[in-house]
């Protein structure tokens, strides 16, 4: 594959909005629940019974962690994007890669988000649609086989702890470096 053959890149930030759009949706859901559970908080401390304001300071609790929980998901979901990206440029399609990551609706998004920017999208969907993954199935399938999952290293190292990907291809940049010579293009290599 050459970069000449890829279909137009769309901007990092149409990118990364196609990765996380669904954790940018519930970080605005728990920042708006963080807000009105502060304020049902400061309102149960006029006279309320202690377990009124114990309930709404858990609720304020809950909501504002998750704020940060959906941050870092959604860090690491743009770090598996690079990487798959690179990934199918690199060694094309592999029906291996979209199995070991059927299990996360999340990190389905980041593979196809980077398989539609590489020409490769109706090969992933395909694949998740012969393994029987509906749109609906959100719930990551290790949460319903392992209930103890949250005091699991390998939850907190893929789900929230992605390390920083350099991407080994600039994929925006070779395609704005197309030169013309006598009307043709001539595509520099990178």
């Amino acid at each position: 594959m050459h970069f000449s053959d890829l279909p137009k890149q769309p901007r990092k930030f149409v990118s990364y909005w196609n990765v996380g759009k669904l954790l940018y949706g519930a970080l605005i859901l728990f920042i708006l629940e963080t807000v009105v559970y502060f304020i049902m908080l400061q309102k149960s401390t006029d006279g309320k019974p202690i377990w009124v304001t114990i309930f709404w300071l858990w609720s304020l609790m809950f909501a504002f962690i998750h704020i940060f929980l959906v941050i870092m998901d959604a860090w690491s979901r743009i770090q598996n994007y690079k990487r798959f990206k690179d990934h199918l440029y690199e060694h094309g399609y592999s029906p291996k890669i979209a199995e070991y990551y059927k299990g996360s609706k999340c990190q389905r998004m980041a593979l196809c988000t980077a398989a539609k920017e590489l020409g490769m999208e109706k090969q992933v969907k395909n694949h998740y649609v012969n393994a029987g993954i509906k749109w609906y199935h959100f719930t990551p399938h290790f949460m319903i086989q392992d209930p103890l999952f949250f005091f699991k290293k390998y939850f907190w190292s893929r789900t929230f702890l992605e390390k920083y990907y350099e991407p080994k291809f600039q994929f925006r940049n070779a395609q704005k470096t197309e030169v013309h010579v006598r009307g043709n293009p001539a595509n520099q290599i990178l």
